[in-house]
């Protein structure tokens, strides 16, 4: 047990986890502390392009085999089952109407993009190799899920204002959009490319991202400070039960397809993990009715904090028995 606690809290203390926790306590003790919005943008538009970049060229590196195909059909498979495990274990847990169930399944059936980037950095940092295609799976998991929780609710609130979104607002995300084609970009300029923007890709990355999630921090605790009177203890608990479902989920597709331990883990963070920007967007335009106080504050406010906390170092030390 002791070995077991030595490697989770190894894998918790990098740089990266403990600036998110410092912009948490930031936040928890009301202090003044704050990154200014233009470069909070700014950090969240390189970091996409980064991970992207670094995922197509790896691909290239390696080359377009099988296990991309394979590691793609699972992520759309997470992304579409896991929003109906998620409404029916909030039925269960909680009080909500099926509207406000649908809507945030969604979130949970989604992805954080930067929970995938700080994955990637730790598996970095440690020393463990990934596969690069692993971005377009994360990519591919973005908007299934958003088509099952508005299956959902159509289906069990009975309302007929359940909406549609247009076709742009699902494949013309800016995340996705930036995060694809920084991919492709990085696999058809392959090494002259990398060689060209590596000054720029490699050597900041960590210190950027360093930077973006205590801004993050600052965000979920502010976030959870402000809406802690939509929480009870049913929700709390859904937003710490879910990651962890949808994360052992991940890790059985994952080994079932033979993924190595990197590769795995990657796969279990996107299935653990709940949109916070991409799938609210599509939310107020498609289920207008639900609250979205509730859908943001359980996945910035509660379940993003846990994954990055707690959730990565456990299914990195989880990843290692599937791999």
């Amino acid at each position: 047990m002791s070995a077991v606690f030595d490697t989770l809290t190894g894998n918790l203390m990098v740089p990266t986890i403990l600036f998110f926790v410092l912009g948490l306590l930031a936040a928890f003790v009301r202090s003044d502390l704050s990154i200014p919005e233009g470069a909070a943008k700014f950090m969240s538009l390189y970091l996409l392009l980064a991970i992207g970049f670094k995922g197509g060229h790896s691909l290239a590196e390696h080359g377009l085999r099988s296990e991309l195909v394979m590691a793609i059909l699972a992520g759309l498979v997470l992304s579409l089952l896991i929003p109906f495990l998620a409404f029916l274990l909030l039925r269960i847990m909680t009080r909500l109407d099926a509207m406000n169930a649908a809507a945030v399944a969604g979130h949970y059936g989604s992805i954080s993009i930067v929970t995938f980037v700080a994955a990637s950095s730790l598996l970095e940092l440690s020393g463990i190799a990934f596969d690069g295609y692993m971005v377009a799976v994360a990519a591919s998991m973005e908007v299934p899920a958003i088509l099952s929780a508005l299956w959902i609710a159509s289906r069990h609130s009975g309302d007929s204002s359940t909406g549609t979104i247009p076709a742009r607002e699902l494949f013309a995300n800016g995340s996705v959009l930036l995060l694809t084609g920084a991919f492709v970009i990085g696999a058809v300029t392959q090494d002259r490319g990398m060689e060209m923007i590596a000054p720029f890709v490699v050597t900041p990355f960590v210190g950027i991202l360093c930077l973006f999630l205590l801004d993050m921090g600052l965000s979920a605790g502010r976030s959870l400070a402000a809406n802690r009177h939509m929480l009870n203890a049913g929700l709390f608990s859904f937003g710490l039960v879910m990651p962890i479902t949808g994360a052992m989920l991940g890790w059985a597709l994952g080994s079932a397809i033979g993924l190595q331990t990197g590769s795995l883990f990657l796969l279990m963070v996107l299935a653990a993990s709940a949109s916070y920007i991409a799938v609210p967007a599509a939310m107020r335009i498609a289920l207008p009715k639900a609250e979205s106080g509730i859908y943001l504050t359980l996945s910035l406010g509660v379940t993003f904090p846990f994954n990055i906390t707690v959730g990565l170092p456990l299914y990195l030390w989880l990843a290692g028995f599937g791999a």
